[in-house]
């Protein structure tokens, strides 16, 4: 006998469509991801401007741009992470009144000073890594267009452009706009590592 997991499987779905969303970042730790992007790509676009590499410039530039509307949107068109836990329950309970069984939200433990201090130490760690050595290997790669190369745009160009309709949708024209530019940005990438090969 077929296990019945649709109320998983929704609630996988809407767990998915909070990632799209995205959330209000509350603090420094949690602003410094989404604007680590903007500083990496506009220092690389710097750098292969320097270089008299203009169509990867633009191409940073334009996905800088993206990641700095999409930063902006988020900090004043998507929820609060406390708005989202609100959301998601009412559409637990609406499942539940359905009949589809939807496991329980664990119960949140209150965490020490010291506990929340690592956290956020942590949680800065990969925006960090990211701006500093990101610089450098975004003036490095794609040294020509390969697979590996088309696959990592891919991947960033079809994440942002998941968000597109939605944020348009939902009403959100910053972040509708930052992810149309951020997805403009992996094709031009793109586009200039077929054009200016690196040597």
């Amino acid at each position: 006998m077929a296990r019945d997991d649709s109320g998983e499987r929704l609630l996988g779905r809407l767990v998915f469509m909070s990632l799209l969303d995205g959330l209000r970042p509350s603090g420094i730790p949690q602003w410094l991801s989404p604007v680590a992007p903007v500083v990496t790509q506009a220092a690389v676009g710097a750098g292969h401007w320097a270089a008299g590499r203009r169509q990867r410039a633009v191409a940073a530039w334009v996905s800088a741009a993206g990641f700095g509307l999409v930063a902006w949107g988020l900090g004043t068109e998507a929820p609060t992470r406390a708005e989202w836990q609100q959301y998601i329950e009412q559409q637990k309970d609406l499942l539940r009144r359905r009949g589809l069984q939807v496991p329980a939200t664990a119960a949140q433990t209150e965490t020490s000073a010291a506990q929340r201090r690592l956290r956020n130490a942590l949680s800065v760690l990969g925006p960090t890594n990211q701006m500093v050595f990101g610089v450098r290997s975004g003036l490095r790669h794609p040294r020509r267009l390969t697979a590996g190369a088309i696959a990592g745009e891919a991947w960033l160009a079809v994440s942002y452009a998941l968000r597109v309709p939605r944020a348009v949708r939902r009403r959100r024209p910053r972040t509708a706009v930052g992810s149309a530019l951020v997805v403009a940005g992996s094709v031009a990438r793109l586009r200039a590592a077929s054009a200016e090969p690196l040597q």
